[in-house]
């Protein structure tokens, strides 16, 4: 087996698109590859778990605590010949200030070598004390070798591996010229999903042959080997039930796409089946008992989605009669009245009494606390405060009416006007924070459960005799 850290000196050092090309690289060559990406995000897993062919999974310091990592990284890694995580940020940067939320402290964690991708455009002799005051820093961390990125040609990478072959016993994997086709399609907020690029699979191979060619994969695989294979926690068991199964329709398009994995892998355990719907092109809701729309950025699919009426009727009416919903951040956008963006308002589904602005800097971003309410419909009676979750959002929601209920009290964070969030109408539930399914916010069963309860009603009141 294979483990490794991919990190940098610093965020923007090309470290994702570097993973990317690993993971693709190494899965052309007949490696099973498991991707993790730490932190709070949405939009790298994508590109990666494209990449590998095995979904992305987040490893989140601020979410789970250490033991709740490590069964996370055991869980989707013991079948896999190959674990690659990619960090965020820089290897030692974090929220403490002693570290124990960076990346090198999960690389402590799970007893990882890590590879550090260095942006060596415009040093020369400098490379080698950036070295070695990273392996200085903390000796608890072995960096096993470093991949210079954007070189500026043959003979500047001649320069850096005689300095570094000189000053210091980093081996370098790898030397990656500069290179246009290498760069990911970018847009207003970061990179651009790989749900949305019809070219995404032709841009992942591209940039595998390319990093495949200037990464030494044999190299990187030898200083990343262990004997020490990762325990395969127990199965959750599938919940049974009685009754049907529950049918939760899931938008799965180009404009809603922000879906952990753990947490679609937990609505079916909790005895949920997923429907994917298309909410640009389908004309109607399938037939559900529940309505989940995560985030994404419908703000870039304002005419498609005004255009497709009768999925908006649909979806506006079944919230109307009291259909289980779920919206995070998106999901809430494409709910409101309508959404304004670049001089262009166009009409949503109504659901929610209020009207999206698109800012040109965050709203709210970066991890919340909340403390739920009476009005959250799906409550945990084992989380009175202190919920940990995260939101990113350059919008906000105006023209909100008095009298609106709330799941959520914001202890940490923006939320919908840096108090609140979760506006509860009917059986809605729609927020811009994103909940992460884990051992202390088990959302998804919670709302499988809640949505069979209004199920359950609805059918003991239609059996109900007509009195005259």
């Amino acid at each position: 087996m294979h483990r490794f850290l991919v990190s940098a000196a610093h965020k923007s050092s090309g470290k994702t698109t570097v993973s990317i090309g690993l993971a693709a690289a190494l899965r052309a060559r007949g490696y099973t590859v498991q991707p993790f990406k730490k932190g709070p995000d949405y939009i790298d897993p994508l590109w990666l778990g494209l990449a590998a062919g095995r979904s992305c999974r987040n490893l989140d310091f601020f979410l789970s605590p250490n033991r709740e990592i490590s069964a996370q990284f055991a869980s989707a890694g013991h079948d896999a010949q190959v674990c690659l995580v990619e960090g965020n940020k820089g290897l030692y940067d974090g929220l403490a200030l002693d570290g124990a939320n960076s990346n090198a402290a999960l690389a402590k964690l799970l007893d990882l070598p890590v590879m550090l991708v260095l942006d060596a455009r415009g040093m020369t002799r400098g490379i080698a004390p950036l070295i070695l005051g990273y392996q200085a820093f903390d000796r608890d961390i072995r960096i096993a070798g470093v991949i210079l990125n954007r070189l500026g040609g043959s003979r500047h990478e001649g320069k850096l591996r005689a300095v570094i072959e000189h000053y210091t016993d980093v081996a370098v994997l790898g030397a990656i010229h500069d290179d246009p086709r290498l760069t990911l399609v970018e847009r207003h907020l970061g990179l651009m999903p790989a749900n949305e690029t019809r070219v995404a699979a032709a841009q992942i191979a591209n940039i595998a042959e390319r990093v495949a060619a200037q990464v030494d994969l044999d190299r990187l695989l030898a200083v990343s080997q262990t004997d020490l294979a990762l325990p395969q926690p127990p199965r959750a068991p599938r919940q049974p039930v009685a009754d049907a199964p529950l049918r939760i329709a899931i938008a799965r398009d180009d404009a809603f796409g922000f879906y952990y994995a753990d947490d679609l892998d937990a609505l079916i355990t909790a005895g949920a089946e997923l429907v994917p719907f298309n909410a640009l092109r389908d004309p109607r809701l399938p037939e559900c008992d529940a309505l989940f729309i995560g985030g994404g950025f419908p703000e870039c699919f304002l005419d498609p989605l005004e255009a497709n009426t009768s999925l908006r009727t649909d979806i506006l009416n079944a919230i109307k009669a009291g259909l289980p919903t779920y919206a995070e951040c998106g999901g809430l956008m494409y709910l409101a009245n309508s959404i304004s963006w670049r001089g262009k308002t166009r009409h949503m589904v109504g659901a929610i009494p209020g009207h999206v602005a698109m800012h040109d800097k965050p709203v709210g971003r970066g991890y919340v606390l909340l403390e739920p309410t009476a009005e959250h419909p799906w409550p945990d009676a084992k989380t009175t405060s202190g919920l940990p979750a995260h939101e990113f959002h350059y919008s906000s929601l105006e023209g909100l009416p008095t009298g609106l209920r709330y799941a959520y009290a914001v202890k940490r964070g923006h939320g919908i006007d840096g108090r609140r969030d979760g506006i509860v109408i009917n059986n809605l539930l729609a927020s811009y924070t994103h909940l992460r399914a884990t051992a202390g916010c088990d959302w998804p069963a919670r709302f499988v459960h809640f949505a069979r309860q209004v199920r359950r009603t609805a059918t003991i009141q239609e059996c109900q005799p007509c009195s005259n």
